[in-house]
């Protein structure tokens, strides 16, 4: 069985959901209504971070192949 998703889908994925963690650590009140949440921002931006270079890997990789088939 295949899976369904591909490299390209991935790499798409990864870039939307960093762009929106990044967003969110940027907009988000650290005090979250009167839910008593409180949101690390420190932590919810590193995980942007990390999204955005596991997305920068995809793209790497992609050129590679680009690359080689060439």
């Amino acid at each position: 069985m295949r899976f369904p998703l591909g490299f390209y889908d991935l790499s798409l994925w990864l870039a939307v959901t960093a762009i929106i963690l990044l967003a969110t650590s940027e907009l988000i009140n650290p005090y979250y209504g009167q839910t008593g949440l409180t949101i690390e921002k420190s932590r919810l931006r590193k995980t942007a971070l990390i999204f955005g270079v596991l997305f920068l890997s995809t793209v790497a990789i992609i050129i590679y192949q680009i690359i080689i088939t060439i």
